[in-house]
């Protein structure tokens, strides 16, 4: 084992330790949301507001893309880390081979699936007459890219697992910043001027970099995956067993997100009073600023996976409870800000991805936005909770939590509230669901955390 990362995640100072993991999580989720705001801007930039559409319908695949790769990602990433923290390399290399192994098999069975039924797919996800055929050009070719994409996301979870969250952050800011370069090439006139086309090659070209260079690392020496190239087929079934029990939630939270996407275009095309597409395209762009403020969020419970991961595996409880603790307070306050930076920028967001100024595209846009946002001042609680839930490989908890807001609230209020109030029933919805979420997450976080206290009084008085 590699005493310097065991040493790391064992015995480095808490509040510092969440810090230098967090940090280079965080700057690679920045600039992986940079790319997403950017992506989306130089689409409407190049195509017009209604090309948006494209990006917004294409959003549940690539959220059910997201769901398998996480999954698998995070699952095996956990139990990497509590193996990590025991010393036991059977388990450590059994998980990163079947982990490897499975998203490879998904991610072709994906790729061959939404290119055979990508007609009916893009009418499932509501695509009108007036981007329909955008959403065709963007989704056509991201898809042939899905086995590179997903083998990287996978790869930086293992990698992180073992402590090297700046290689995991490099991989992130190499396919992100590449992309960011080569769209407006692709995109624009003075370029290859392919438009939508050129935003999702300049992805997939981004994503096969990024995957190159991270499975170049994780295949070195001084890695503790021990990646095996042979025998592709030979998977360890009680590992998969344990990734999915384990990965499970975080695949349900995604898949429940697609699911709510395609309700959310379809509600649109229901209620609004014009042109569905135009509101689609606004939803768009909330969704991918709502991904550039929360994503950053996220990479501070990447950074502390890990860590309670690792320390539950000691059982270096004391260590456990500081991270969370730590972590909950980073969280709340960033999602905070995240609140007040719609707030007063909503405006501003919507009149930059207007090439033509349409003062109702940026006037209802940002007050729809204003509203969704009024949740994310507790929504922090829930996103801890959840992580803090999978770190320990608790699936029935982390299950529950992670279908709490999504599902078991978000849907029934959607419906009652568009019955009621019509198109802004769905924005009022965001904000109701997160606010009660994250009001029962932060009762549950605070029951877990005096269960946690008794667990290191008992541990004390014993020694």
């Amino acid at each position: 084992m590699n005493s310097k990362n065991s040493e790391l995640l064992g015995n480095y100072d808490v509040k510092r330790l969440l810090i230098k993991l967090s940090v280079p999580a965080i700057l690679g989720m920045a600039v992986n949301a940079l790319y997403n705001f950017v992506d989306t801007l130089f689409v409407a930039l190049g195509s017009g507001e209604i090309a948006i559409g494209a990006l917004a319908i294409a959003f549940p695949i690539h959220m059910i893309i997201i769901a398998f790769t996480l999954m698998i990602g995070v699952g095996g990433g956990s139990v990497f880390s509590r193996a990590f923290g025991r010393g036991d390399k059977e388990t450590m290399e059994n998980v990163v081979n079947t982990a490897l192994r499975m998203d490879f098999i998904l991610a072709a069975l994906i790729t061959i699936f939404g290119l055979l039924f990508l007609d009916e797919l893009l009418v499932l996800f509501g695509a009108t007459s007036s981007n329909v055929n955008y959403a065709h050009d963007y989704l056509g070719i991201i898809l042939i890219g899905v086995i590179p994409m997903s083998l990287q996301m996978v790869l930086n979870n293992l990698v992180r697992a073992e402590g090297k969250a700046k290689l995991a952050m490099i991989s992130m800011m190499l396919g992100a910043g590449l992309n960011i370069i080569l769209d407006p090439i692709f995109i624009f006139d003075f370029g290859f001027g392919l438009g939508v086309k050129g935003a999702a090659l300049a992805t997939v070209i981004s994503q096969v970099t990024a995957f190159t260079f991270i499975f170049s690392m994780a295949v070195s020496k001084n890695s503790e995956l021990k990646i095996n190239l042979k025998h592709w087929l030979d998977i360890h079934f009680g590992t998969v067993k344990e990734i999915f029990l384990i990965g499970g939630p975080t695949f349900i939270r995604n898949t429940i997100w697609a699911a709510l996407a395609i309700i959310i275009y379809q509600l649109i095309n229901k209620y609004a009073p014009g042109d569905p597409a135009i509101y689609i395209s606004m939803y768009g762009v909330i969704n991918r600023v709502f991904f550039f403020i929360f994503l950053p969020g996220y990479g501070v419970v990447q950074g502390l996976v890990p860590i309670v991961g690792f320390n539950f595996g000691a059982k270096k409880f004391e260590r456990l409870k500081e991270a969370i603790v730590f972590a909950t307070q980073i969280v709340v306050v960033y999602f905070t800000l995240g609140f007040v930076f719609v707030q007063f920028l909503a405006v501003a967001i919507f009149r930059l991805f207007s090439e033509t100024n349409n003062a109702f595209f940026i006037g209802y846009g940002s007050d729809a936005f204003k509203i969704i946002s009024i949740g994310y001042i507790l929504v922090g609680f829930h996103i801890i909770l959840s992580a803090f839930y999978q770190a320990l490989g608790y699936p029935v908890k982390a299950f529950l939590i992670s279908i709490l807001r999504q599902l078991i609230l978000f849907i029934p209020i959607v419906f009652i509230l568009t019955s009621i109030y019509g198109l802004n029933g769905i924005w009022y919805t965001f904000a109701i669901a997160d606010i009660i979420a994250g009001l029962i997450s932060l009762a549950i976080l605070g029951y877990e955390l005096k269960a946690l206290d008794k667990i290191i009084f008992k541990q004390k008085t014993h020694q």
